[in-house]
């Protein structure tokens, strides 16, 4: 492994920001201090005029594998995750085959074993008839239990109530939901069908996938939660009513938490003449008034954790008409310069974006040993030039789906080099040769 001496960084963690030289042995935070000198043998970063971070825990992707390869695989998406200074991922289960058993589940984390360059977890998925699956999952195997309360990409809607009621009463781990209201959206669908034929604009949807639709869900998520004591992480949330039913405070406190996501944050319905199926997404991206209720969320702690649903799709599909366009956009390499951006605009500073991008994920989760800057927890850092511009062009881009919804933009920040479990995996502008992502442990 390398030992690395990183030195006249500007600290970030745990609320506070402060000069320090940190030293990272054998994968691990080995000491911070005010000032360290080299030792022999040890790669030494000079980090003047960036902040260290812990690196960002991604809560949400999906990288395509098994099955769906031509849009992304464990090897490209992780390569665009440590590009943008995401050190962990937790990856969906709606794949070909779908992760909803356990010998699906630990396949996965067999293909990401010497591939995957973060860290990686996996969601057991949940159907209408696999809870005994859930029942016998172990803490060790899944980072928690995704449910699709609303029909997104693939066919795993739950829609039985009394399996609904069985997984909130029964499920060992954290359930991690989606919630939209699918009898509502598919009468919105036939509407539009009726009005426009197969040539629905792309701002009409932000109107079939309602507000209305989302917060009949995630209402009854929160409701299911609250009646049966559960553990509930409510996914991207993309409206200002939904707000209502979470409560501000430290994550770690919390029994149900929300997470909202760095398009929601960042786009709102005006993009859609601009860039049509590109931020085509479930839930959809919706009014100004929305996102800014969002931004204001994560600044009061009502929202708990950012984070990507990072969902690649090629760009022929892309091309197509409304109802044939997926939904899903690639957001990794960019997300967190997306949300520093929140930072220079002032809604919130850079030790809450740390707290909403590491800290709170770590605790949520319970992920062990990461998520913070401590001594002895596993190195997994990112140098951010802070003032430093990045320029997001197509020829940079490291997802196998070759686009984003970002080409052009000038983010203020760039990063400059992320270490995984101590290792170099990014620097400068490149990929480095180690492959160090290991499987997430958890408390």
């Amino acid at each position: 492994m390398n030992n690395v001496l990183i030195t006249n960084a500007t600290v970030v963690n745990e609320g506070k920001s402060f000069a320090a030289d940190v030293r990272v042995r054998n994968g691990r935070i080995d000491s911070i201090a005010g000032s360290l000198s080299a030792l022999a043998g040890e790669k030494v970063l000079d980090a003047a005029g960036a902040w260290l971070l812990p690196g960002m825990i991604d809560d949400q992707v999906h990288f395509r594998e098994p099955g769906l390869t031509a849009k992304g695989d464990m090897a490209t998406e992780s390569a665009a995750c440590v590009a943008g200074g995401i050190t962990s991922f937790m990856e969906m289960p709606n794949v070909k085959p779908a992760t909803t058993n356990l010998e699906e589940l630990e396949a996965k984390y067999q293909r990401a074993s010497g591939r995957a360059r973060a860290n990686y977890a996996f969601y057991l998925g949940a159907t209408n008839d696999n809870i005994d699956q859930i029942r016998a999952v172990q803490r060790e195997q899944a980072c928690g239990i995704k449910v699709f309360m609303g029909a997104s990409t693939g066919a795993m809607l739950v829609d039985d109530e009394q399996v609904l009621e069985q997984i909130f009463a029964d499920s060992p781990l954290l359930i991690a939901t989606h919630c939209e209201d699918t009898p509502m959206i598919n009468i919105a669908e036939a509407a539009a069908r009726e009005r426009y034929g197969e040539d629905v604009p792309m701002s009409e949807h932000p109107k079939i996938r309602s507000a209305e639709a989302c917060y009949k869900s995630s209402s009854l998520a929160v409701e299911l939660a609250q009646r049966f004591g559960s553990r509930l992480h409510v996914l991207h949330l993309t409206t200002a009513r939904e707000l209502e039913l979470f409560t501000a405070g430290p994550a770690a406190e919390k029994r149900i938490t929300a997470e909202a996501c760095v398009h929601h944050l960042f786009f709102d319905e005006s993009d859609y003449a601009r860039l049509g199926a590109r931020i085509k997404c479930n839930p959809a991206i919706k009014r100004r008034e929305d996102r800014e209720a969002l931004v204001a969320a994560v600044a009061n702690d009502v929202i708990d954790i950012i984070a990507t649903d990072h969902a690649p799709h090629t760009a022929e599909e892309k091309a197509g008409k409304y109802f044939s366009a997926p939904a899903g956009l690639p957001l990794v390499q960019h997300a967190l310069l997306m949300t520093l951006e929140h930072v220079h605009d002032g809604h919130f500073s850079v030790e809450h974006a740390v707290r909403k991008t590491s800290h709170a994920v770590a605790d949520v989760f319970g992920v062990r040993e990461r998520g913070y800057i401590r001594e002895g927890w596993w190195a997994d850092l990112v140098l951010v030039d802070r003032d430093k511009p990045t320029v997001v062009r197509a020829e940079d881009l490291l997802y196998k789906c070759g686009w984003s919804p970002l080409e052009g933009y000038r983010f203020r920040s760039a990063i400059r080099t992320t270490l995984v479990n101590g290792e170099i995996a990014w620097s400068d502008g490149r990929l480095a040769e180690a492959v160090s992502g290991r499987r997430l442990s958890f408390d």
